[in-house]
């Protein structure tokens, strides 16, 4: 039974490097640059040490993104694919449907409307759902005059 290496600390980096900006336009040299290492070099390291290379990995956490933005959200895939640092609707289409077995379409309508998840702050619900709160602040705002003057 053999003991499991501590991932080193510069793999880390790079891997907290996509994990924090994976909006950005980052690639695989980017990654090994912040590992130190070549990109070859940091390529068969990246994936003995996490399973994926780190092409993969990036893609994994751009897609989990997507997914939660077309989830929770209205907005456009194309925006979505753009939102989380893809270039080509369409590369994100097909890398989406291989990983969530939908297009991000199909995914996003099988999930209730962004409307849904839509948040109203508490003081809003409060002022608005006391029906003498509207009444009492509307009375008041007529007795005020516009000049200070008057």
């Amino acid at each position: 039974m053999g003991v499991t290496q501590p991932i080193a600390r510069h793999l880390l980096r790079a891997k907290d490097l996509a994990d924090g900006r994976y909006v950005e336009p980052l690639n695989v040299d980017d990654l090994a640059r912040a590992a130190g290492l070549s990109r070859a070099h940091f390529s068969r390291a990246f994936r003995a040490a996490f399973g994926e290379s780190p092409h993969a990995y990036l893609l994994t956490r751009r897609l989990e993104r997507a997914a939660a933005l077309l989830r929770y959200t209205d907005r456009t895939v194309a925006d979505i694919c753009m939102a989380v640092g893809l270039e080509s609707v369409g590369s994100f289409t097909t890398s989406f449907k291989r990983s969530y077995g939908k297009t991000p379409t199909e995914y996003r309508a099988s999930f209730p409307p962004a409307a849904v998840y839509a948040r109203v702050p508490e003081c809003t619900l409060r002022f608005y759902g006391r029906a003498s709160a509207g009444t009492h602040n509307r009375a008041r705002l007529e007795k005020t005059p516009a000049d200070p003057d008057q």
